[in-house]
């Protein structure tokens, strides 16, 4: 629970654990695909179908439009940094997954305000895998092999339909660029895919000293052809106990290589939009053999898209990621005083990571500027000194327990990255190095936690967080952390006592932070030190006969602070059959203030007329139930099931220092089909990320009637409360690209020496902005340049018909669909073999996951990051086959 334990017939706040059994099974590269869809207000989306890519984790609901909305994640006792590390798809995939015993996640305030300043999107624990004191060498092997296929791809013209529709509507001109291959340009660039993970493990215990070792070696390869990723890695815990049991020490050490090899995943889109008439290669040698569109001088068209199988063979992005992480903690149990433990914990998390991207001269992509040929290096350190103390004691004189904790906290970070010239493949330099970036930030703490248990039935606990973090001006930048939380277990008392009914009701308060304000690497660790810009040659002062250059500030706020987040939340658990039903309800609502938002300000002294401050607010209120039900258990035969159902509701409050019902808010939701385009809005009164769209119109037929759209200008009533936002004829779509409701449901089933086990997910309630309908769904769209090059369609054609594809079409709500899904993660049978040979055990899992999908949503997948679907990198179908060895 954070500098400590508790059992969970003693939890006050909101508090799920999800140990190793109940994980998801196959092939995971990267630890949060664990718990997907196993607990509930918590919504793990991974951002592509890539080998370890990263993923979205929300805890009841983004509580930021700009700073980080991920939960703080700590790994054995070490907060990680969540800032990105270059040459790697996610920090996470350099953990072994494998090596991971139990998830944690501290939803409610009550409960991650120990963390402070930090905790705001909640808390995710990891603790790793251990030796057990006595136990003889335990020797493991496992190895997971699967072959990953593509599930579905966009429903793109084949070379036959494309020549049909262009010789049916096009111009003379468009006719002659059709060719006579009918090339199905994404089965070129996806493959079916082979991955293995295999890992090597000794435990055991020799006398007082457990250990445990770990070897792991993974090979990842993608679906999208040239995606591949590899992890070396070795993890070490020794914990020995010196003093009869009053000195303990735990120490973790964890190493991991990543290889990576990225592809240029636009060729995923060109994929889409290149001709299907057109062969892969052209022939001829230029341009590494591939067809390519050329202009009237021969060189490629810079236009054109490019040929998606040029784009993937002729680029090298290539990346090393070193990463070591340990801590070593020492607990001291004074035989002096019984009950106290204190405990010192020192950690650091390095990375050192390198890459070089090449293209060659002759690489259409490249061409004007003679190909690329660049490297880059990063390092990264963030180091930890903690020190607490805790007391336990039990005072039977008035039937109650305590335990206190109290301690101070010391993290610091590093990071830099070298200036490094861009250069084409002739060695001239495209753009200097540059300034070299660095930038280094300290959090210091005190913190301290109190529980109070009264006749079993009564528990009280009160935290308190005081946070100083660099970040931040001396005037602002210490806070205080405060929760309280009261839990009354009516199971104890005499009506229910001998009833076989377990129930505890909960109630909690607490405020967090988020002191992640969108820090990046551009340098701005401490927004409220202004960045100063040098100003142009033609724009020098002249004192006497010298010209001296300018300096001018960046728009900043030497005020600013951290976003805080005040939560309530009211929980009610209970148990029947000796717990074998046992039911978990939450209601929970969080109010985010100080919220940081670009707003506009008079230019004045600064080069920009917008500053980054803390001016706004925004809510999320929901409701998560969890079920887990021990249908049967006798004997060989086990029979499980768990479910999970989640509801959020999410507001943006204020978004300006006055209630201005005439500002619109901030557009954002960039798409494609012309620079500046954008589909969603911030405003106050409604989700954010909401969509700001026309209306489409609609004949008789309930055909789109293209550039016909309702007309609301100046009208009342079509965004209630903000008619007046000046924005045409746009409305607020009555609809998010985020499920408000979204559930997961899971069967274990145990009969001898099988098993079978698989797991349900669905979201509910939004919509997703088909970006490759939009832009690809109009004739139009097959010769934007007139009869220079051509484009392929998608079968969106036929269904609007639409001819010209006018900017306003790209914002229609036309284009707006139900997101609604239901996805089998995951299905795994397996059979125990038992001991195969002298002391030799054998298990054999085979699992599919992303098994199959059910939506009504016409794109390639419904479960789509931020809303707008715009030719992402498919996740893939996967088979596995995994062996566990035990000698």
């Amino acid at each position: 629970i954070g500098y400590g334990t508790t059992q969970t017939k003693d939890l006050t706040g909101s508090v799920v654990s999800v140990n190793e059994e109940d994980f998801q099974q196959g092939n995971l590269a990267t630890p949060e695909q664990l718990v997907v869809g196993k607990i509930a207000g918590v919504k793990i989306t991974s951002n592509s179908g890539a080998p370890g890519s990263g993923s979205r984790i929300r805890i009841r609901g983004g509580t930021s439009l700009n700073a980080s909305n991920d939960p703080l994640i700590v790994l054995d006792g070490v907060p990680l940094d969540n800032n990105k590390i270059d040459g790697a798809a996610n920090p996470l995939n350099l953990i072994n997954p494998n090596e991971i015993e139990s998830i944690t996640v501290l939803k409610d305030a009550s409960a991650a305000a120990i963390y402070g300043s930090r905790a705001a999107n909640g808390v995710l624990l990891i603790t790793t895998k251990k030796g057990k004191a006595g136990k003889k060498l335990s020797v493991g092997l496992s190895t997971n092999n699967s072959v990953s296929t593509v599930p579905t791809l966009v429903e793109t013209l084949t070379g036959d339909e494309f020549r049909e529709v262009v010789n049916a509507n096009g111009t003379p001109a468009e006719i002659a660029l059709l060719g006579e291959a009918s090339t199905d340009w994404q089965n070129e660039i996806y493959r079916n895919a082979f991955s293995s993970q295999n890992n090597l493990t000794f435990s055991g215990g020799i006398e007082k000293l457990p250990y445990r070792l770990n070897l792991e070696y993974s090979h990842n390869t993608g679906i999208l052809k040239r995606s591949q990723l590899d992890r070396y890695g070795g993890s070490l815990n020794l914990s020995p106990t010196f003093l009869d049991g009053q000195l303990k020490f735990d120490v973790n050490g964890k190493y991991s290589r990543t290889d990576n090899f990225f592809p240029d995943e636009g060729a995923i889109g060109s994929a889409v939009t290149f001709d299907p008439t057109k062969p892969v290669e052209s022939g001829v040698e230029d341009f590494g053999g591939y067809y390519e569109w050329l202009a009237n001088n021969g060189n490629p068209n810079p236009l054109a898209p490019r040929n998606p199988l040029g784009l993937l063979f002729q680029k090298e992005d290539e990346s090393t990621v070193n990463r070591f992480l340990g801590n070593a903690k020492i607990d001291y149990l004074p035989d002096f005083l019984p009950g106290f433990t204190a405990t010192l914990n020192v950690g650091t998390d390095v990375v050192r990571s390198s890459g070089s991207v090449f293209i060659p001269a002759e690489a259409a992509s490249n061409f004007n500027r003679g190909g690329t040929n660049n490297v880059y290096e990063q390092e990264k350190d963030n180091r930890l000194l903690e020190l607490y103390g805790n007391y336990a004691k039990e005072l039977p004189g008035i039937n109650s327990r305590f335990d206190v904790t109290a301690g101070y906290s010391y993290q610091n970070w590093l990071r830099k990255s070298p200036a490094q010239p861009d250069l084409n493949v002739a060695g001239d330099t495209i753009s200097p190095p540059g300034i070299p970036f660095e930038t280094e930030n300290t959090l210091i703490s005190f913190y301290g936690r109190l529980n109070y248990t009264l006749a079993e039935k009564y528990l009280l606990t009160f935290t308190l967080r005081d946070d100083g973090s660099s970040r931040f001006s001396p005037d602002t930048r210490w806070g205080l952390f405060p929760s309280v939380a009261f839990a009354w277990r009516l199971s104890e008392e005499e009506f229910l006592r001998n009833s076989g009914v377990y129930m505890k009701l909960r109630a909690g308060y607490g405020i967090t932070g988020q002191q992640d304000i969108g820090v990046d690497d551009t340098g701005n660790d401490y927004p409220y030190i202004a960045n100063y810009d040098y100003g142009t040659l033609t724009a020098q002062y002249q004192f006497g006969e010298t010209f001296y250059t300018v300096l001018r500030p960046q728009g900043y706020d030497a005020n600013i602070k951290w976003e805080e987040t005040t939560s309530y939340n009211l929980g009610l658990d209970l148990g029947f059959m000796d717990n074998r039903l046992f039911a978990t309800l939450d209601l929970y609502r969080k109010e985010t203030k100080d919220l940081l938002a670009i707003i506009p300000v008079p230019a004045g002294t600064n080069f920009t007329n917008q500053l980054f401050t803390n001016v706004g607010s925004l809510e999320n209120q929901g409701v998560e139930l969890t079920l887990n039900y021990i249908a049967l258990h006798t004997g060989k035969t086990r029979l499980e099931f768990s479910g999970n159902v989640s509801y959020n509701q999410n507001e943006i409050t204020q978004l300006t220092k006055s209630d201005d019902l005439q500002d619109p808010g901030i557009l954002i939701g960039n798409i494609p089909g012309g620079i500046g385009n954008t589909v969603q809005i911030h405003t106050v009164g409604f989700p954010a990320f909401s969509y700001l769209v026309y209306e489409q119109q609609y004949d008789a037929a309930g055909n789109p009637v293209e550039d016909e759209y309702v007309d609301y200008d100046g009208e009342a009533g079509i965004t209630p409360g903000r008619e007046d936002l000046g924005l045409g004829d746009q409305y607020i779509f009555d609809g998010s690209p985020d499920a408000n409701v979204f559930a997961g449901f899971s069967t274990y089933f145990n009969y001898g020496k099988w098993s079978l086990s698989f797991t349900l997910r669905g979201e509910f309630g939004h919509y997703l902005y088909n970006g490759v309908a939009a832009q690809r769904g109009f004739f139009k769209a097959i010769d934007p340049q007139s009869a220079t090059y051509l484009q392929n369609l998608t079968s969106a054609y036929y269904d609007s018909q639409f001819q010209t594809g006018d900017v306003t079409q790209f914002l229609s709500d036309y284009y707006l669909e139900k997101g609604d899904f239901v996805r089998m993660d995951n299905f795994t049978v397996g059979y125990d073999f038992g001991e195969i040979a002298n002391k030799v055990y054998l298990r054999v899992n085979a699992s599919v996951q992303n098994a199959f999908v059910l939506t009504g949503y016409s794109g390639i997948d419904p479960e789509v990051v931020g809303g707008i679907d715009n030719n992402i990198y498919p996740r893939p179908r996967i088979f596995s086959l995994n062996l566990n060895l035990n000698l």
